[in-house]
């Protein structure tokens, strides 16, 4: 398998928590985001993912090579294809909660704050810096929060999101508050997430996908 992406792209981040969690060997190929007006827009990474968008995994798949785009769908194809070690549970109300926690980030906490969306806010609204990354960090705050008041009530939260061991909905929420934490959001309030993020931080898997354990972290 390879493993397309950015040190710092958070989506690239979960895939890399879920190869390790599931021991998988894989091969990264860093894509620069930045460097040459982005090499995501190469002819060469458009042929893999004409989104233009990180992270793209290959993979063989009956006799053929499959390139697959988009976080949640990685990890769900290598839950299906790699069950030994799961990362999801087995019922059915239980994998739509833990859907639900990795689409809230995936979906209302990402979006508004990818790359591409801070740049055509700069580009064609002329906001600062600093306002861009008060902008950051009001939509990390409240998404948040909102996982943090769901992870309260919860009956199926454990030690991490969904019980004891590490799982999908981690791979999600800790790329999620490392964003946050780098743009100085306001995670005070936030004892639950905060208290599965150092769980997650101690394990191996996660220290090995970190943003400065990357071969091109900068």
């Amino acid at each position: 398998m390879q493993l397309y992406g950015y040190f710092r792209s958070s989506a690239s981040y979960r895939v890399r928590i879920a190869l390790n969690l599931k021991g998988l060997d894989y091969e990264q190929i860093p894509v620069h985001l930045v460097k040459n007006g982005g090499e995501q827009f190469s002819e060469s990474f458009r042929a893999i993912n004409p989104e233009s968008l990180v992270p793209a995994l290959v993979d063989e798949h009956e006799g053929t090579q499959l390139a697959l785009s988009q976080s949640l769908a990685i990890i769900e194809y290598l839950e299906e294809k790699y069950p030994a070690i799961a990362l999801m549970p087995s019922d059915l109300a239980d994998r739509a909660y833990v859907r639900a926690l990795s689409l809230s980030i995936a979906c209302d906490i990402h979006p508004v704050n990818n790359l591409r969306i801070l740049k055509y806010l700069s580009a064609n609204f002329g906001i600062n810096d600093e306002q861009k990354n008060a902008w950051y960090r009001h939509w990390c705050e409240v998404g948040l929060k909102a996982i943090e008041a769901r992870l309260a009530v919860s009956p199926q939260r454990g030690d991490f999101c969904f019980g004891d061991q590490p799982g999908m909905a981690d791979c999600f929420l800790i790329p999620q508050i490392y964003n946050a934490q780098r743009f100085q959001a306001d995670l005070s309030g936030m004892p639950i997430i905060m208290e599965i993020n150092q769980r997650c931080l101690a394990l191996e898997a996660f220290q090995k996908a970190a943003p400065a354990n990357q071969a091109d972290a900068e």
